[in-house]
């Protein structure tokens, strides 16, 4: 088929096109954008949240003919200084920076690219680089789209933090956490510069993005959304995970998914099980989520077959243990409790005493730490009480900051740009 020149274009053919540009509704004023034009067109947009499935293409007339109207010419996707053809995969490299002995270290950028209009979704995980669920469900995700029946662009970064993955650690080797310094400057930490490098080079090419984590030292999360619902771009774009549970959480400064939201790009954290563990009763159940997601937002054209229920909102508080000793959980994740139920116990082995743990509430075991020794204070269970969305928004509203991201510590101090305060040195950092 001969490309067809805009100045050739007949003017009944054109009043066609307008037709099928009708006919396809939400989906051909995306596809007039094309991929990436432009930071966050889901959430300046918000009937986006009405659309499900990708746009039907009609084709009509002899495709032997110049004036065949078929599915749009989609343009390539252009990213890294690359570009990737429609209807392709690819495996790109970012570099993130310099180890020590000067050498490059690359991680991969897959970009599946579809043959029809549609959004950019980002899918990045690793940037803790204990957290090895994302990265599976990354690398499922991405391998699992078949690009000739995609609408849009799929980027996912499997390892974004290759520093701390090789060493499986949490933080880069300097100690820091770079969830901590998004969008980053181009002067300062490691972690300044990679976070920046990232963000400029990838993440302001996606129009929504997902961020992989996990629970953090020695505690597992059912998986979840994270999202801030203060923002009516990011409450829609969370309302399209399925049946999995939708936390308020506005975030940490620094954080990859509150950078993301300040530049008009609706993101999400995606908690889902325990770091340095591959879960796959986890990993499948995000998996499915995204697939949801996908179908949710137009890029892929069948549902998942498990039907599509609507998000779960659930406010939630952290239960802490009152006395330290051997923790010994009752309950696991995933499991309904009532207000007054035993969820597990502390065991003094010293002076052989047990002190039970109770809910508050009536909800549902989010999140738990693992059997452990513990101290009093300590962060045990995470319990969240079913909401409507109506009454999540509210609630998102007058408790500005909501849950916790990472429940280990308290909110890090304000600093001087690198993370830390005058005063904080990186040994003293948790670890």
């Amino acid at each position: 088929m001969r490309p067809l020149q805009p100045g050739r274009v007949s003017a009944a053919r054109a009043l066609v096109l307008a037709l099928v540009a009708l006919a396809l509704g939400q989906g051909a004023a995306t596809a007039a954008q094309g991929p990436g034009n432009g930071v966050g067109s889901i959430g300046a947009d918000a009937s986006m949240a009405l659309l499900v499935g990708p746009p039907a293409l009609v084709p009509s007339g002899d495709p032997a003919s110049p004036e065949f109207i078929g599915p749009p010419l989609m343009p390539n996707f252009a990213i890294l200084g690359q570009e990737v053809l429609p209807g392709a995969r690819a495996r790109l490299e970012w570099s993130a920076s310099q180890s020590f002995a000067g050498a490059e270290v690359i991680s991969p950028v897959i970009v599946v690219h579809g043959l029809r209009p549609g959004p950019v979704l980002c899918l990045t995980a690793g940037i803790h680089g204990d957290e090895l669920n994302g990265v599976e469900i990354v690398r499922r995700v991405v391998h699992g789209v078949d690009p000739t029946q995609l609408s849009g662009t799929l980027i996912g970064v499997p390892i974004v933090n290759l520093f701390g993955f090789s060493r499986g650690s949490r933080y880069l080797p300097d100690r820091r956490d770079l969830n901590r310094f998004f969008p980053g400057t181009r002067v300062g930490s490691i972690a300044s510069r990679i976070a920046h490098s990232f963000f400029h080079s990838v993440a302001t090419r996606c129009d929504a993005l997902v961020d992989f984590h996990t629970g953090s030292f020695d505690r597992s999360n059912l998986p979840q959304v994270r999202a801030d619902l203060r923002s009516p771009q990011v409450m829609a774009f969370a309302r399209r995970f399925g049946d999995t549970p939708v936390l308020h959480s506005a975030g940490s400064k620094g954080m990859l998914r509150v950078a993301a939201t300040q530049v008009g790009i609706p993101a999400v954290t995606f908690e889902s099980g325990a770091p340095s563990l591959l879960q796959v009763p986890e990993i499948e159940d995000s998996v499915d989520s995204i697939e949801s997601l996908l179908y949710e937002m137009g890029m892929t054209p069948v549902a998942p077959e498990r039907g599509e229920p609507q998000a779960v909102f659930y406010d939630s508080r952290w239960i802490r243990a009152d006395s330290g000793g051997l923790l010994i959980s009752a309950v696991a994740l995933g499991d309904r409790v009532q207000r007054g139920q035993t969820l597990g116990v502390v065991v003094d082995p010293i002076n052989n005493v047990e002190r039970q743990i109770v809910s508050p509430i009536d909800g549902r075991v989010i999140g738990m730490a693992r059997n452990q020794v513990v101290l009093p204070g300590f962060a045990s269970y995470h319990v969240g009480e079913e909401k409507s969305a109506d009454a999540a928004v509210k609630d998102a509203a007058r408790n500005a900051q909501g849950a916790l991201e990472e429940e280990y510590s308290e909110r890090p101090p304000e600093g001087n740009g690198d993370g830390l305060s005058g005063e904080e040195d990186p040994e003293d950092m948790p670890h």
